[in-house]
């Protein structure tokens, strides 16, 4: 692509997520989201695989529809209250209408089905901005409305940390496990949001680290299945070895960084008399568990061509920097130290 191409198409997308940042309107929340619809479609499409223009097709069409329902809301809360402001959502049908709008717009299970298929579709570049920045603007505005449908929240939560774990354990394709792994942990930031908007956003931001080292990891590797994995010990051996304990941290499991939130997640469920939610979202962990397990056997454990019949790719030298891997995955391995402060933070 045109470098001056990608660079306004870069731009578009930073643009359209700041205007939604800074939004107080609707009307304005919605320009900002559209913005950003359109300038991730070219970087879809841009390697004119069929694959990937399904996936931009199926990506389109749910935008477009979440961005409809969001409009829809909207109007029929300005109709109802008088109010276009974000912060005046009073009225329990359009607030409804809009937590399922944002939630199609980000991937939320029961609305979740085009997330994994238009993620298969595309390169691990592509796929890493749809997974980490394309999250951000929609959550800032979930953040923004304070819905008091506590119910509707909490069930679009466990549905999603339970569809998560669940549609990820029969997966071969990398980029299918991360789409169901994403689901998941977006499931988490929405079971604690309506109780505590802070902690959710330090589950995104972990989240958000995590995920870059991961997808940095595969692109490294060049891996797009679970099968390629197997002959990544000959190519980066010291990678090999540090990526396991990344996808236990994506896992939650102690001493990494991605336990934090979980913890903090369970504490504060608990502290709200919701022992059962927590205790359902702690056993839906251990179903997204088990797929990184089996990443992490089949990366360090197999050997190739002993797991599965297998082409072994060129050892190639990789011309991908390595600084923003390795800072990412210090971060992602390293943070748990900090859940004092966090908490300290979050009680503010």
């Amino acid at each position: 692509m045109n470098p001056y191409i990608l660079a306004t198409l870069l731009f578009g997308l930073a643009l359209g997520t700041t205007i939604t940042f800074a939004s107080s309107h609707w009307l304005l929340a919605w320009m900002g989201l559209e913005m950003n619809t359109l300038a991730i479609i070219p970087l879809m499409a841009q390697n004119h695989h069929p694959r990937a223009v399904e996936a931009t097709t199926k990506y389109f069409l749910t935008q477009a529809t979440a961005a409809a329902m969001l409009l829809f809301a909207g109007t029929t809360n300005a109709w109802l209250t008088g109010q276009w402001s974000i912060e005046q959502m009073t009225h329990p049908l359009p607030t409804t209408m809009m937590i399922l709008a944002l939630a199609l717009k980000i991937g939320l299970a029961p609305v979740h089905t085009w997330l994994p298929e238009v993620l298969q579709g595309l390169d691990l570049t592509t796929g890493l901005i749809l997974s980490t920045w394309q999250k951000l603007a929609p959550f800032a505005l979930l953040m923004q409305i304070y819905p008091e449908n506590s119910t509707l929240l909490i069930m679009l939560g466990l549905t999603s940390t339970l569809v998560g774990g669940w549609g990820g354990l029969n997966q071969t394709q990398l980029r299918k496990i991360l789409a169901y792994s994403s689901i998941a942990h977006l499931g988490w930031m929405i079971l604690v949001l309506q109780f505590s908007p802070s902690l959710t956003l330090l589950t995104l931001l972990t989240y958000l680290i995590m995920t870059f080292s991961t997808f940095l990891v595969f692109k490294l590797n060049k891996a797009t299945s679970i099968n390629a994995l197997a002959t990544a010990w000959t190519k980066a051996p010291a990678l090999t070895a540090l990526t396991p304990l990344v996808l236990l941290s994506l896992g939650g499991l102690p001493p990494l960084t991605g336990f934090m939130p979980k913890w903090l997640i369970l504490q504060e469920l608990s502290k709200q008399d919701l022992a059962p939610v927590a205790t359902l979202a702690a056993l839906t962990a251990l179903l997204s568990l088990y797929f990184y397990l089996r990443l992490s056997y089949a990366m360090t454990l197999t050997m190739s061509p002993n797991n599965l019949t297998g082409v072994t790719p060129w050892r190639l030298p990789s011309l991908q920097l390595t600084l923003p891997l390795a800072l990412s995955l210090m971060a992602t391995l390293s943070l748990l130290p900090l859940a004092p402060a966090a908490a300290t933070i979050l009680t503010l």
